[in-house]
């Protein structure tokens, strides 16, 4: 739902690579609601990046399954999760302070207490804050399709990421992707479906019904207002 974007980098070892980023920042509008969400709850919700392992039980105050949503918008499907997986922790991610905003107040409005929030880059989240295998599912919902050819290497699910991913979800956990734009879609598949860590769920595929937990979002509506397909991919951690 959120923004994505490349930037290059150099790893430890001195090698040059690609270092995907998990959004663009972009300006938004912040509401005095959304502005005082910060002031009320980012205690109760918050997650302060730190680069350092984090203990999410703790976080949380209870052992569950834990499912991480990339660039979770507005908050709509991590609110509908919240108070429909009430079984599970939520993790959500999103450097847009308006949406982050918007979500926290609604939580608060619902009571909802199984949801923390990073206002953060998700990479970075995955790959300091999260431990190997500490994850059940990723989502990703509606990213940046970055639909001009010269941009596609500004699309989070590239390879390194999905690897990424990979070393994070455990074994039989899930990834469950869902675009609009139908190429991007087949960049999904084609990248995922390469990787040894995944095995889709659809198979001989490509794509899954959605599923019950995913709602039709305002970003969904809008694609099919506009003529796009709408696709979800799930695959599972072999």
């Amino acid at each position: 739902m959120g923004g994505h974007e490349a930037m290059e980098d150099t790893d430890r070892r001195g090698q040059h690579e690609r270092r995907v980023r998990s959004f663009v920042l972009r300006q938004g509008r912040t509401t005095p609601a959304q502005e005082q969400a910060f002031e009320r709850h980012w205690q109760r919700y918050g997650l302060d990046y730190t680069g350092q392992p984090r203990d999410f039980a703790a976080a949380f105050g209870r052992v569950a399954p834990l499912v991480l949503e990339v660039g979770f918008g507005n908050g709509e499907q991590l609110r509908h999760a919240a108070q429909h997986e009430p079984q599970r922790n939520f993790i959500g991610v999103e450097v847009h302070r308006p949406g982050v905003g918007r979500l926290m107040n609604a939580l608060a409005a619902d009571g909802s207490d199984n949801v923390r929030i990073y206002r953060h880059d998700a990479v970075e989240v995955l790959a300091h804050e999260v431990v190997p295998a500490g994850l059940d599912e990723v989502r990703i919902y509606f990213p940046d399709p970055w639909p001009k050819k010269r941009h596609h290497k500004r699309r989070l699910v590239q390879p390194g990421f999905i690897d990424l991913v990979a070393t994070r979800v455990r074994a039989g956990g899930l990834l469950h992707l869902a675009t609009d734009w139908a190429e991007y879609a087949e960049q999904m598949h084609a990248v995922v479906g390469a990787s040894a860590h995944w095995r889709n769920l659809a198979e001989p595929g490509p794509w899954s019904p959605r599923p019950a937990w995913r709602i039709e979002t305002h970003f969904e509506r809008r694609g099919l207002r506009l003529g796009h397909g709408v696709f979800d991919l799930l695959f599972v951690r072999t």
